[in-house]
């Protein structure tokens, strides 16, 4: 049953994954990317991680799309959606899709994760919060850090370009 939730997760995932590439709408975009993090902590979910899936949706859900939906509504974005970054970009997108899908289901059926012996090993300290803060504290400060200091650098831009923004409309 695990396997079977686990492969709609993912098919809704990479779908919902594609629409945030194929959308010509920005918002409709964003809203893609937040059914696709809505997946993954479901995925966390069925992995027995109960505060990775927490996390995701506060963070990710709860943080990141609205940012995203907030800066997009904030920039003129119509004009950018009417032109086209590739004249062919159609059908790229459709033979990208169809390789990466074959290459996906190819190691998918080669794999034994799909097999019923397979089981998942989770360690019981990442499980935990006590044990997810003490990694994340000890082993991980460094990158811990640097992704603190460029969120807070991406924050700062964010102001500058609404500024300018402003200053010259």
């Amino acid at each position: 049953m695990e396997q079977a939730f686990f492969l709609l997760f993912a098919l809704v995932a990479t779908g919902s994954g594609t629409m945030v590439v194929v959308a010509r709408n920005p918002i409709h975009s964003a809203l893609a990317l937040m059914i696709c993090f809505v997946q993954v902590a479901a995925i966390f979910l069925l992995l027995r991680s109960p505060i990775l899936a927490v996390i995701q949706m506060f963070v990710y859900v709860g943080a990141v799309i609205i940012l995203f939906l907030f800066v997009i509504m904030m920039l003129d974005v119509r004009k950018e959606v009417q032109t086209r970054f590739l004249k062919q970009g159609k059908r790229v997108a459709i033979v990208i899709i169809l390789f990466l899908s074959a290459e996906m289901l190819a190691l998918l059926l080669g794999s034994d994760l799909l097999s019923a012996r397979s089981t998942v090993f989770i360690s019981e300290e990442m499980s935990s919060v006590r044990g997810l803060s003490i990694a994340l504290f000890t082993d991980y400060l460094f990158p811990f850090e640097i992704a603190s200091v460029i969120l807070l650098a991406a924050l700062v831009g964010a102001i500058i370009l609404t500024r300018r923004s402003k200053e010259e409309g």
